[in-house]
Order: C-alpha cells, then sequence, then structure tokens
C-alpha cells in the first residue's frame, strides 16, 4: 500500500535527482535508473511517478522554469523603474540556484530536447516568450526600438548559459550579471 503525501515528495526528489545526473553527465544520456538511484528510490517507483524519462525531463523543466519564474517575479515587485526592472530579469536570469553548473547543463539539454520533444519546444517557447515580454517592457521607455534590444539581451542570456556549461572554470552569478548589464547599458546608450 502507497504511503499517502508521499508522491510530491518523491516527485521532487526525482526531479533534483535529474538535475544532478544531467549536469555530472553532461548530457541527456542519463537512465531513469541512474536518477531513481539518485533519488533513493527503485526505477520501477520513477517509472510510476512519470511514466517514462520524457516525462522526467518534462518535469524537471517545468521545476527549472517554476523558480527562474518565481525568481523573476519577485524581482520585479521590487523593481520601481525601466532601469531596475532590467536590472531584476539580468539578476534573476543568473540568480545561484539557476545559474549552478548542474542546471546550467540542464537547461543546454533542454534546449537539444526541444528539437525531437513537442513538450519541451513549447516550454521553451513559452519562456522565451515571456523573457523577451518583460524585455520590451522595461526597454520599452528607454530606447526606441524595444525589440532588437530585447533580442539582444535574451541572446546573450542564453549565449552565457551556453558558455558556462562549457568552459573550464565556471563563470560566477557577479560576472555573468556585470556582462549582461554592460550591454544593457549600452543598449540604452546608444538607444
Amino acid at each position: 500500500m502507497p504511503k499517502l503525501g508521499m508522491e510530491p515528495i518523491r516527485r521532487s526528489a526525482l526531479v533534483k535527482a535529474a538535475i544532478a545526473e544531467i549536469g555530472e553527465a553532461g548530457s541527456l544520456d542519463v537512465t531513469v535508473s541512474q536518477i531513481a538511484r539518485r533519488a533513493g528510490m527503485s526505477s520501477a517507483l520513477a517509472h510510476h511517478y512519470f511514466g517514462s524519462k520524457e516525462q522526467m525531463l518534462v518535469a524537471t523543466m517545468r521545476h527549472i522554469l517554476t523558480l527562474f519564474g518565481a525568481e523573476v517575479r519577485g524581482a520585479l515587485t521590487m523593481a520601481q523603474t525601466p532601469e531596475l526592472r532590467l536590472e531584476a530579469i539580468v539578476r534573476a536570469s543568473f540568480a545561484s540556484q539557476n545559474f549552478r553548473p548542474a542546471t546550467a547543463a540542464s537547461w543546454l539539454h533542454f534546449y537539444l530536447q526541444a528539437q525531437s520533444s513537442e513538450e519541451t519546444r513549447r516550454l521553451l517557447h513559452l519562456y522565451h516568450r515571456r523573457l523577451r515580454s518583460n524585455l520590451m517592457v522595461a526597454f520599452r521607455p528607454l530606447v526606441s526600438d524595444p525589440e532588437p534590444a530585447s533580442e539582444t539581451i535574451g541572446a546573450l542570456i542564453d549565449g552565457v548559459y551556453l558558455r558556462q556549461v562549457l568552459r573550464p572554470e565556471a563563470m560566477s552569478n557577479e560576472d555573468a550579471i556585470a556582462l549582461v548589464l554592460a550591454t544593457v547599458q549600452r543598449l540604452i546608450r546608444e538607444g
């Protein structure tokens, strides 16, 4: 007989284990057994909760996006000016929970998974739409054409994540934030 109330706890443990396994392996070539073992449970139980590896990976992406979204919303509530909104978005993008090596590796591999998984593609499209919308709102009063500025910063954020995964030494969150904010300031000046 299953223990009542354990499903959310076990699902969460499997998602966190998936992030850790993907980060350690450096690819999506991890097995449900590896993820389950890291979470301290059987692969049969993992399949029971998610049905398939793809569904577990989609749940992992949803978890990462939920954390990111909460970080952005929290940061934006404190931002009183367009410049502070831009800074809040950038700081949330590189918050320590989002920019850890394992999470950054998961982002990169979810981009790859989106090439073959409609559900993952939809999640990434949603993320890009929200990021672009937040950036557009912040850039609108600061530059004559907010669309290219928003695309530039969105692409730079993605690029910093890509380099984070590929570089031998991890970049600090503060260095990543400073790099992107310098570009924000340049776009505003050129505005």
